[in-house]
């Protein structure tokens, strides 16, 4: 089966979607690493293990965030050689890409093993839930470098056209996932734990079935051990997607972590409540962010081919369907946002009723504006422009997010509501200003490479 497709031809909406849909699944699969987690400890363990996992997870999506960020930058990198048609090029990224990610794990880990404790007493944990939170962490920090390596991968194959094997490797992952998460939480009573371990094993045999089986395929990478090293040309490259990107995604986390130590505050029952409407907020929006990475791995290649009408539609269409299709998702999960949180929790009434009102606020207005800001943001990291989505992501998580929720949850009668709000409108400058780089051109003599792509 042919699994790479060519970005650069073909009706623009046909071939989004054919690339997205993939993308789309295999994040829906990987989101339920951590939600299978939620789901077995909420019905086994109860509200106590739910936060616990939903604290500790604000800290791993910042741990991952890092590392997609990183490797976002490969996926714009090669997509460009890709449709320059330098397979040199997209051979010395590729093993510049997984050297980078590599080290990066590795200072992941330690930097996480050294502050996670640290980090759970500054976000107020229930204390009925920290213990459970902090061994959950443990084991998840352990199992950064294949996080890190399957991203790798995943980024590689994007980048030149391929969604297809991803999604191959994220659903053996998942099964995997949801089997060992019946035998240590259900019949083996390991609980959170036991969770954080079928994570890390799943997660470590996607990375190992991946690279085996690329290397069975006469994949364009050899996979020799000289073939991992950094081109420091394309290293300066990758970095300048890189590093912006990687800011933007962990401080969009950080200040979930934030807006967490806010609402624990506010005691175990909010902390799950919100932990489960996140969770359910992030189902969502897997949609937007398939086509949101369609779109970039799409722009990429078209300006490396010098296609540039062609890359100005990507940025119209893939708004039109990104709305259209977080539409679905966000009347989808109003029409049934009790019967999902009873998913998670079904023995506490108090937990049930602040999760629903989490999705009538925070699911029903956030997500419509975060599509349009994801959109812009996403044409903008295809063209090389990444510091711009930076900037909305720190304007929409730091200096519009974080004072908004704590005025109106501190200065009205809005309570944890306050918060809820302010979370829910915090991305609409951020919107206006990447509709505004979209739209005056400025981008079409933008240019990734140091050297010439071709």
């Amino acid at each position: 089966m042919k699994t790479e497709m060519d970005l650069t031809v073909g009706k623009v909406p046909t071939t989004l979607l054919r690339f997205a849909f993939p993308l789309f699944i295999a994040n829906l699969l990987q989101s339920l690493y951590n939600i299978v987690d939620m789901l077995v400890v909420g019905q086994i363990v109860g509200s106590t293990g739910v936060a616990a996992i939903s604290n500790a997870s604000t800290l791993v999506f910042i741990v991952n965030a890092i590392c997609l960020g990183v490797t976002t930058g490969g996926t714009v990198l090669i997509a460009q050689y890709k449709g320059a048609g330098n397979k040199q090029g997209q051979k010395d990224a590729i093993g510049t890409i997984y050297a980078l990610t590599g080290v990066l794990a590795i200072i992941i880990t330690i930097a996480g093993l050294a502050t996670y404790r640290h980090v759970f007493s500054l976000m107020n944990v229930p204390i009925e839930s920290l213990k459970d939170a902090r061994d959950y962490m443990l084991v998840i920090l352990c199992g950064t470098i294949f996080v890190f390596g399957y991203n790798a991968t995943c980024s590689i194959l994007r980048g030149i056209g391929d969604s297809i094997r991803p999604l191959i490797f994220v659903g053996i992952a998942t099964v995997i996932n949801v089997i060992l998460d019946c035998i240590f939480v259900g019949l083996l009573n390991m609980g959170t734990v036991g969770a954080a371990y079928a994570t890390v094993i799943s997660q470590g045999m996607s990375f190992v079935i991946s690279v085996a089986y690329l290397k069975r395929q006469n994949f364009l990478f050899d996979f020799k051990v000289r073939s991992f090293a950094v081109h420091p040309p394309i290293a300066k490259s990758v970095l300048k997607i890189s590093l912006p990107t990687a800011i933007q995604m962990a401080v969009v986390n950080l200040s979930h972590l934030i807006i967490a130590a806010m609402l624990n505050m506010y005691g175990v029952t909010i902390a799950a409540a919100s932990g489960i409407g996140l969770k359910i907020n992030t189902f969502a929006g897997m949609p937007c962010w398939a086509i949101g990475s369609a779109m970039t791995a799409m722009v990429g290649q078209n300006m490396g081919a010098g296609q540039i009408d062609r890359t100005k539609k990507i940025g119209t269409t893939g708004l039109k369907i990104n709305l259209l299709v977080t539409l679905i998702s966000v009347v989808f999960v109003q029409l049934f946002a009790g019967r999902l949180v009873m998913l998670f929790d079904t023995s506490d009434p108090t937990v049930i009723s602040a999760g629903i009102e989490y999705l009538r606020i925070c699911c029903f207005w956030n997500s419509l504006i975060y599509a349009i800001m994801y959109s812009f943001d996403s044409f903008a990291v295809g063209v090389g422009a990444a510091p711009l989505a930076m900037v909305d992501a720190l304007l929409d998580s730091f200096f519009i997010r974080l004072p908004l929720c704590s005025a109106l949850s501190s200065f009205t009668m809005l309570g944890f509501k306050g918060v809820y709000w302010g979370q829910a409108l915090s991305p609409i400058i951020p919107a206006l200003i990447g509709g505004a780089y979209y739209l005056f051109d400025n981008w079409k003599t933008k240019k990734l490479a140091d050297s010439d792509i071709a």
